[in-house]
């Protein structure tokens, strides 16, 4: 059974991400610990008892589609009216639309159970807050007012529709036609593919956001409009209407994930499903950028979740499994495997990553906050910048890293890992689509050398760099082998990262080829990096708090210290790999009939 690692995630967000802090902002009152821990401990209950005890129910009986028609998993339905009934939909989004309005930061912890505890069904809630948060910012007051609170109580769902055959992650080359009827209204014709929960049976209406081209529309990526595009056409008094002319024709039958039906959806085989403009023509992408920097953190808490899923089963089996005798000869008969040292190797190392993924994770959430709240103007612009390029890493590396820590779960089951009917094979299987959907880790590494690191210059990078510095500096003045060696291995990451980010900003006109071969590498080592920096901070505050919770604390440090052992030193090879290993003397040497 799931427990939701609530102790620290409490932790996480009071010492290393500003909990206070945010709270104190405008709009953030309501953000006291008791209602916090009161947030986190009625998620924890509804995850735990109600969404995990359905997740390996969805793996062996998917989603179906027949007739046009999806039926969720037996049990999904019913789960889904508890999640919205108990407002766990609208805990981030305004009140003035029937939500919660609490921080960012508060809202990222129950994201993170709700994927451990059932990553397919988290999917049709994730869509849906995208979907949201696009109306919010970019829809007209009279589209907000019609849609945002009922997306928001549940009544209907969200999804995003970019995807097409020929296009793939290429917008540029979308086909989806609207055509203005002069009555406001457009018809969409075209055909969208992958589109996550893009039909279902869980609630009475789906929310389209459907990117398309108008006949005027200039070619590439600026000739793109945003589009709202219901199942269900909505009356003006809010009721609904007549089915629109978009039918799912098929769903994928998928490595994982398996309960998320992915749709095939046909708009306009009837004569044009009817859609709204969303904005201003031509500008659907940077709308839809909105929901898809949403969807992209959200996707890196689900790389947390699952991993954090992977460990806790993983530790258990460890536990209970009794096989071969320890090597240090302390016992003359076999023991429970977390004896040996190479299991407890694998369970500190899925412990640390994910730790460190998550309380990077909620630092962005805190910069988020701050970004929206703070009374400064430049200050805001600041905790802007810094979330805007955290979030590629928070994508590009929880996700990355949840295919090792799954795969590590796996492995300490041994041969019983393979076996469907354990459990971890499924965490594995269910977090292979993470580095893939909302941006291949590629294209995340993409964005961060581009739009997030050349465009300031590497301002955002280098303000992060002088905190880690300030960081270690801090660590020096603590006694102890474990400080010693997270100053030891974090400075040397620092310096890596630093001249990555100089790398970046030296060669990228120069040569191009060379910086984007090492993006990906780039980005890993921005990971571990900044992962390596929270883990610090983490060992500096349960040093302080050391008195309150002993066990708790200890391990945090104990954790910690792993993490600049055995995770920390990698950095120095992937910036080597960066600076050094690219170029003609690198991948871009072999020339294309050579691979």
């Amino acid at each position: 059974m799931y427990q939701a690692p609530t102790s620290d995630m409490l932790f996480v967000m009071k010492e290393l991400a500003g909990l206070e802090e945010i709270a104190s902002l405008p709009g953030g009152e309501d953000a006291t610990p008791e209602t916090v821990e009161a947030v986190l401990h009625e998620a924890a209950k509804l995850c735990g008892e109600v969404l995990e005890p359905l997740n390996a129910e969805g793996d062996r009986n998917p989603s179906r589609w027949e007739n046009g028609n999806v039926h969720a998993t037996p049990g999904f339905k019913a789960a889904f009216r508890q999640y919205v009934e108990g407002g766990w939909q609208g805990v981030q989004h305004p009140q003035e639309y029937e939500g919660q309005g609490l921080p960012k930061l508060v809202g990222t912890p129950c994201v993170e159970m709700l994927n451990a505890a059932n990553l397919s069904f988290a999917l049709c809630p994730l869509l849906t807050d995208g979907a949201i948060e696009a109306l919010l910012t970019a829809g007209s007051e009279a589209q907000k007012q019609r849609f945002v609170p009922k997306l928001i109580s549940g009544d209907w769902t969200g999804t995003m529709n970019l995807t097409e055959p020929q296009a793939g992650s290429d917008l540029a080359a979308v086909r989806t036609r609207a055509e203005p009827q002069g009555d406001g209204t457009y018809k969409v014709f075209g055909t969208k593919i992958f589109i996550t929960w893009g039909e279902h049976d869980m609630a009475e209406n789906i929310v389209h956001l459907v990117l398309a081209r108008t006949p005027t529309a200039p070619e590439g990526v600026k000739g793109i409009s945003l589009f709202i595009v219901p199942k269900f056409l909505v009356n003006e008094d809010g009721t609904l209407g007549a089915r629109n002319d978009v039918h799912c024709v098929s769903i994928e039958h998928k490595l994982g994930i398996k309960a998320s039906p992915t749709a095939v959806l046909q708009f306009g085989d009837h004569g044009g499903a009817i859609g709204q403009l969303i904005g201003e023509e031509n500008r659907g992408l940077e709308y839809m950028f909105i929901m898809m920097n949403a969807a992209r953190f959200a996707v890196g808490m689900q790389g947390v979740a699952v991993s954090d899923r992977a460990y806790q089963k993983a530790l258990a089996y460890a536990k209970e499994r009794v096989q071969s005798r320890p090597v240090d000869g302390s016992a003359k008969a076999a023991v429970s495997i977390i004896h040996h040292p190479d299991v407890r190797r694998m369970l500190a190392t899925m412990r640390a990553l994910t730790e460190a993924a998550r309380a990077l994770a909620y630092v962005a959430a805190g910069e988020s906050d701050r970004a929206h709240g703070d009374p400064d103007e430049a200050a805001r612009a600041r905790h802007q910048a810094r979330y805007e390029y955290l979030v590629p890493i928070v994508k590009g590396w929880s996700t990355e890293l949840a295919l090792e820590v799954t795969s590590l779960g796996v492995q300490v089951h041994g041969g019983m890992g393979f076996i469907e009917e354990t459990g971890a094979a499924q965490f594995y299987r269910d977090a292979r689509i993470l580095p893939i959907y909302e941006g291949t880790t590629a294209i995340q590494a993409n964005d961060l050398i581009g739009r997030k690191t050349l465009r300031d210059g590497g301002a955002a990078a280098k303000a992060l760099l002088a905190d880690i510095a300030q960081t270690v500096d801090a660590l020096a003045a603590q006694r102890g082998a474990a400080f010693e060696s997270m100053r030891k291995h974090l400075a040397a990451g620092k310096e890596a990262l630093a001249s990555a980010v100089d790398f970046v900003l030296a060669k990228t006109k120069s040569d191009p080829n060379a910086v984007f071969a090492g993006s990906v590498p780039y980005l890993k080592l921005a990971g571990i990096v900044l992962g390596g920096w929270q883990m610090a901070r983490a060992m500096l505050a349960s040093q302080r708090l050391m008195q309150e919770d002993p066990k708790f604390h200890g391990a945090k440090i104990a954790t910690a210290q792993f993490y600049a052992q055995h995770v920390l030193p990698q950095a120095v090879a992937l910036e080597a790999a960066i600076v050094s290993a690219n170029g003609s003397e690198g991948v871009l040497a072999l020339a294309e009939d050579q691979f």
